[in-house]
């Protein structure tokens, strides 16, 4: 910004706050002085960014009794209503100042975003497009149409009317990133890369654009081309800071852990230093066995964001890797405190408590883990396997038996119970297992060696594995 173009901010904003001193003034005085209607205008929008709401509204009442006939008043009086939760009264209003100015675009506008936040969708949706008929800024109309159809998960008509939006303003970066999210919503990638391929054909210097082709490929794991989409995003606009990080985000997914570093360290040249960059820098040297440098990374997204739970949840596994799991749970436990309801957290955490042999602390994660998760198939197997190491059989055969209600295809599960069924004399139920897991997945016969060794030697047991071998 030039300092002449920072000398007239400063104008402006020191004459606004001249004309909102004056009106002050006068009210605790209760002097007369003459405001124009412009300078009203300024007052009331200086309370209304401030969101003091009976000043504007004590602004807006001594603007009508000077200006009965100006709409613009009666149109901010109805829009502070509408902040306030005071709907009906909006509506009154601006039926009042449609009587006045039926074409006026902002009232429709007005009109259609109090009716979304009653949840009217229908009644939105008509206004908005009564707004269109008079308006010169038609893609923003497109783009409130969008949302609200966004706001009922109506996906294919949300894109309809960004589209719209994008030609009549191909410049209109919000109807372009919008697009790309509903194309994820709808999951359209491969139609959200036609897209942005096609308009990049005749806008090739829009980043908006190559940074959201960036996502599409992305999301179908063509990283790659996602990288080569926001290299272009880079070029045309060197401090797009989402667009490194997103390159960063695919090197890592292609295990190039260490220009993933370099790039993730340029984001961070670009914008204010976040939490979540140092986190993923710490990923990657973690990755990368690292594990001095992930601790360094991981604690300084602590630093910035103590709330971050995946970076203790880092350190905690790091600390683990480097023999350290006592220190190690301390992170764990952290983690799982700010995430309470997340699932995998838990998992990692009874794993340590099982391996620091807090066999009870862990068997109480395993449970909270299935709480969250039952369609995780390997906890039913971790936990009837902690069970009975325990010797506590009867425990993990009901655990499996659970298991197997919730994954019935799940050869897995089903070797694990015929060996476990085996191992308490149980033969024929084990052989119905057995043939089960056969059945579903014969390659996968050796988890029941692996698991009870000794039924290599069981020549009833191996000649019926033989028996299904094609």
């Amino acid at each position: 910004m030039s300092s002449e173009e920072f000398g007239e901010g400063e104008k402006d904003l020191g004459e606004q706050l001249r004309l909102v001193n004056r009106f002050e003034e006068m009210i605790n005085t209760n002097k007369q002085y003459f405001f124009d209607a412009i300078e009203f205008e300024e007052i009331i929008d200086y309370y209304f960014e401030k969101n003091i709401s009976k000043k504007s509204l004590q602004a807006i009442d001594l603007a009508i009794s000077q200006y009965p006939f100006s709409t613009i008043f009666f149109l901010r009086k109805a829009q502070i209503f509408a902040s306030t939760n005071q709907s009906q009264k909006a509506l009154e209003i601006l039926s009042y100042v449609e009587g006045m100015e039926p074409s006026n675009t902002e009232l429709f506008m007005t009109k259609g975003s109090i009716y979304s936040q009653m949840g009217l969708t229908d009644q939105a949706i008509e206004n908005y497009k009564k707004a269109a008929e008079n308006s010169e800024n038609i893609d923003e109309i497109y783009l409130a149409m969008a949302f609200e159809f966004e706001n009922t998960a109506k996906f294919d008509d949300a894109i309809y009317y960004l589209k719209k939006a994008i030609a009549e303003n191909p410049e209109n970066e919000a109807a372009l990133y919008e697009l790309a999210f509903c194309y994820e919503l709808n999951g359209q990638s491969e139609v959200s890369v036609k897209y942005y391929t096609e308009f990049i054909d005749k806008h090739p210097y829009t980043a908006t654009a190559w940074f959201n082709l960036g996502v599409a490929y992305n999301r179908l794991e063509l990283f790659e081309k996602a990288i080569e989409a926001y290299d272009y995003a880079i070029a045309i606009h060197e401090d797009f800071s989402s667009a490194y990080f997103n390159k960063a985000n695919s090197l890592a997914n292609l295990d190039r852990f260490d220009e993933a570093i370099e790039v993730y360290k340029e984001t961070l040249t670009v914008e204010e230093p976040e939490a979540i960059t140092f986190y993923y820098i710490g990923e990657c040297y973690e990755k990368k066995e690292d594990f001095e440098h992930a601790l360094v990374y991981y604690n300084k997204a602590i630093a910035l964001n103590p709330q971050l739970a995946d970076a203790w949840l880092g350190i905690g596994i790091v600390l683990d890797a480097k023999d350290r799991i006592t220190e190690g749970l301390h992170y764990v436990k952290k983690a799982v405190y700010l995430e309470k309801e997340n699932a995998e957290f838990w998992y990692i955490y009874g794993e340590m408590q099982q391996k620091m042999q807090f066999y009870e602390d862990a068997e109480l994660s395993f449970k909270k883990v299935i709480e969250l998760d039952p369609e995780n198939s390997e906890i039913w197997l971790d936990y009837a396997n902690l069970l009975f190491e325990q010797e506590n059989k009867n425990g993990s055969l009901e655990i499996l038996a659970e298991g197997i209600k919730h994954h019935p295809q799940n050869a897995e599960l089903q070797y694990r119970i015929s060996a476990c069924l085996m191992s308490i004399g149980q033969k024929q139920e084990a052989l119905s297992f057995l043939r089960s897991a056969l059945k579903l997945n014969y390659e996968l016969h050796i988890e029941l060696f692996d698991y009870l060794p000794q039924l290599k030697e069981n020549t009833s047991i191996t000649d019926i594995i033989e028996s299904y071998k094609k």
